[in-house]
Order: structure tokens, then sequence, then C-alpha cells
């Protein structure tokens, strides 16, 4: 619990600028894209589309690098951690996307090193977005860089949070074991990121703009629900419709 709440204690000027620079965005009628590799991509979906979730919030989850599950095989995880070294893959992503002028990228990687994290942050920033990094400090601050620039994720990013991860990501030690489980990241990333959705909300409202929320589809077969959950995909999709607009 300690843990926890030091999260939130230490970096309450970071996260109301990343709640400022979402909350203008979404204000905008932009977007704010999430993106990560490996179990970050959890963030992503925490965020959208989950209980609680409104309309603004767009993540970019590329399969290859998120989809290895099977761990060995086709789909296996070392292909997941080649493609995450691949130089120019980020690029080939970003492409895809004709991103507005008032968009934000958030980026999620808990030690915020791997070559395709760095290029898909300043391939952001060159597109004229701002951007904001979700990783773990601690285990960022000493890692050796991966990309060929020497930069990591902390260097690129205009807004870092921090998800309280330690240098390895997981606390327990147990006695007799040389290694370490209980993996923090998942946790702490979750909760920063949903204290995030909260204040922008609250930002928007004060603004006078009622987010477009999803509805409780638990309480599917009522009329009220599916007429709400019809609007949220209608208003969803009419904001990312300028997503593909163009490509290039």
């Amino acid at each position: 619990m300690t843990r926890l709440s030091g999260l939130l204690v230490h970096q309450r000027d970071a996260l109301d600028r990343a709640a400022a620079l979402c909350t203008d965005a979404i204000a905008a009628d932009g977007l704010v894209h999430l993106f990560g590799c490996g179990h970050s991509r959890m963030m992503c979906e925490e965020m959208t589309p989950r209980q609680g979730c409104f309309v603004g919030w767009h993540t970019i989850v590329e399969l290859g690098l998120t989809f290895h599950n099977l761990i060995v095989g086709p789909n296996g995880l070392r292909q997941s951690l080649h493609l995450e070294k691949t130089l120019g893959y980020a690029e080939q992503i970003l492409r895809n996307f004709a991103f507005g002028p008032k968009d934000v990228m958030i980026v999620i990687s808990t030690s915020g090193i791997r070559e395709v994290i760095i290029e898909m942050a300043e391939g952001a920033k060159q597109r004229g977005l701002s951007v904001i990094a979700l990783l773990s400090t601690a285990h960022c601050e000493q890692s050796k860089p991966a990309h060929p620039s020497g930069k990591k994720l902390i260097d690129v990013a205009d807004v870092v949070l921090d998800n309280g991860a330690p240098i390895g990501d997981s606390l327990l030690a147990i006695e007799g074991c040389k290694n370490k489980t209980g993996p923090f990241s998942t946790v702490g990333g979750a909760m920063v990121m949903n204290m995030l959705r909260c204040e922008v909300a609250q930002r928007l409202m004060d603004r006078g703009i009622e987010p477009v929320f999803l509805p409780s589809h638990q309480f599917v077969g009522s009329r009220t629900v599916e007429e709400q959950l019809e609007y949220f995909y209608a208003q969803y999709a009419r904001r990312v419709s300028s997503l593909y607009a163009r490509q290039g």
C-alpha cells in the first residue's frame, strides 16, 4: 500500500501536466493514442475499451508485438522480442494513421529502452504530437540504451509518469531462490492510468464537455443501455474516422 500511495504523491505535477495534454486533445475533438509492447498492451486496453472509458482514447495495438501467449511456435515470444528490436518497424506502424494537430501519444514501456518504443515516441513527436511516457523510472534510469541513438524513452517524452516498479519489476524475494516474483508494473501502471483517466474526465466536465462513456454492458437487454452502446460506437467511429482519411 505504501508503494501504491507513493505513486501519486511523488508525481502529482506530472499527472497534472499529462491530464492537461489529454484534456486539451479530447476537448478539441482529437485523440489520445496509446502504444505498448508485450504486457504493456494491458495498459492500453485498461484505458479503452473497458468499463468507465470514454470516447477520445485510441489504442494502437500491434499483434506481432503483443500476442505471444503461445511462447514457442507460431506467434511465439522469440518473434515478439525480435520485433521490438527491429529498427524502422515503428515508422511502418505510424504510417497507417493521419494524426490530428491536437493528438497526444502515450507510450508505455517499463524499461523504456526498446528500439520500437524509442522510435514510436520520436515518430510521434516528428508528427507534432506531445508524448507522455509511462515507465519505471528506477528501471529506465539504470538500463543501458538499446537504440543506436543512445536515447531512452525518458529522454524523448514531454511528460514522464512512473509505474513505481523496481529495477527488474518483481518485488518478492523468496528465501533460497535466486530470482524474484510478483511483478508490479501492471498494478502500478493500471493505477496511474486510471488516475489519469479520472482527472481528464473531471477536467472535461469542468469545461462543460460531458464525455461519451461506454455504458455498462452487463445490463445487455435494457433498451436504454443498448441505445447508449450504439451511441458510444457511433461517436467513437466518428472520432477515429479522420485517422484513416490520409495515410503515408
